[in-house]
């Protein structure tokens, strides 16, 4: 489960190391959960229960009460359930392919991994954790779709992989630390291993001091794609000024900017349009409160109308003489990702998987970290580009 009450928490590893005075900045903001947070959370507790009752940890009748509880939450679907039972499959392999090895390996759930010894107050919560004779993997459930995340140099996970070590290595001689990503729902499993050497060297390197830094409020603000879970992300002054550095290309014939200019417009496009995002959704927010922005004021946004009473409309026009299939839509499916969570991932694959078809995407541009191979014909790319847009 997400480790909420450490100041200096592993899950947010990578914005206190990155900007490491956001986290004092933070605290002058409540805090705030959102639905993809929630959802994740169920699906971490569906997880745990699965796996706890699998390893004969629980007994039947606590698996079915802890069940129904969870299917009895609004997030809860299908869907979720497919999703999670592939993920607790895929731990049993990696456990069963441990274990053939080392057969008393110990498969621990839901660990508090204390790493206080190098960040003040912090820790972190283990999904899975693995100990064999001279190694020790930890394996973390990402249940969003929206970006895959990789295990590689990730320092939520080797904080945990840090945690593990320190608390498991007084009786294993740890030299390898293993640390899996699997997010089920972009089939997305990444795997980094460290030696034992290399894992404390970065923490003694990396994390003591931006963890000293941090804990202080001291050291250096900095923008990057950290700031996007930043409480303070949509008043934070470096922030604001890091994206209004754009605004001296304003008015610039695009064709007389140089290919760097071009490329550097494209790499923070994408986080000026998420801090105008933030700001605006902010600005509404604050309004509604009462707050006064010079220049702006708030209106009753664009509307559309709707019946009150289809069936009343229905039966009032076929008095007056209409036909049903002139005023009535032709039965239409619903979307593949409702029809997926209405029957499951399981069940669709089974019943509709050769009755579906995903097109190939037009050409779009990607940051070079992004993991679809690229389209290395400019000819070509140019035509499917064109003929998607003739479509």
């Amino acid at each position: 489960m997400p480790d909420t009450h450490a100041r200096l928490s592993a899950s947010s590893a990578k914005r206190w190391m990155s900007c490491p005075p956001s986290v004092r900045l933070e605290e002058q903001f409540p805090d705030s959960g959102s639905e993809y947070a929630a959802e994740g959370t169920l699906a971490h507790s569906l997880a745990e229960t699965i796996l706890r009752y699998n390893n004969s940890e629980i007994s039947k009748k606590a698996f079915s009460t802890r069940f129904n509880k969870i299917k009895a939450d609004p997030m809860y679907n299908r869907e979720m359930q497919d999703y999670i039972e592939d993920y607790t499959q895929r731990v049993w392999e990696i456990a069963n392919e441990v274990k053939a090895a080392c057969p008393d390996a110990r498969v621990l759930f839901e660990q508090r991994l204390d790493v206080s010894e190098y960040v003040p107050d912090g820790f972190g919560t283990g999904d899975v954790v693995i100990v064999a004779d001279d190694m020790v993997n930890i394996i973390d459930l990402k249940y969003g779709k929206g970006v895959g995340v990789s295990a590689k140099d990730n320092p939520q996970l080797r904080l945990y992989g840090l945690g593990a070590y320190l608390e498991h290595s007084m009786l294993y001689d740890i030299r390898r630390i293993q640390r899996t990503i699997i997010q089920p729902r972009l089939e997305n499993i990444s795997v980094e291993e460290l030696t034992a050497e290399e894992l404390l060297d970065w923490a003694e390197r990396e994390v003591r001091p931006k963890a000293a830094q941090a804990y202080a409020g001291e050291g250096e603000f900095k923008v990057g794609d950290h700031c996007r879970f930043c409480k303070a992300r949509v008043t934070c002054r470096v922030r604001a000024e890091y994206n209004l550095e754009l605004t001296k290309l304003d008015f610039v014939d695009p064709a007389l900017l140089t290919d760097e200019e071009i490329g550097e417009v494209l790499r923070r496009a994408d986080e000026l349009d998420h801090w105008v995002k933030d700001v605006t959704g902010f600005a509404l927010a604050e309004a509604l409160k009462g707050t006064k922005y010079e220049g702006w004021k708030l209106v009753e946004g664009t509307s559309r109308r709707r019946y009150t009473d289809q069936d009343a409309i229905a039966m009032r026009l076929t008095t007056e003489g209409w036909e049903e299939d002139e005023i009535y839509k032709p039965q239409e499916l619903i979307g593949i990702t409702e029809m997926t969570k209405l029957i499951g991932k399981k069940k669709f694959e089974e019943l509709l998987s050769g009755l579906v078809i995903k097109p190939e995407g037009k050409p779009t541009l990607a940051p070079e970290s992004d993991k679809r191979p690229e389209l290395n014909r400019v000819a070509e790319a140019k035509q499917d580009f064109d003929n998607k847009m003739d479509e």
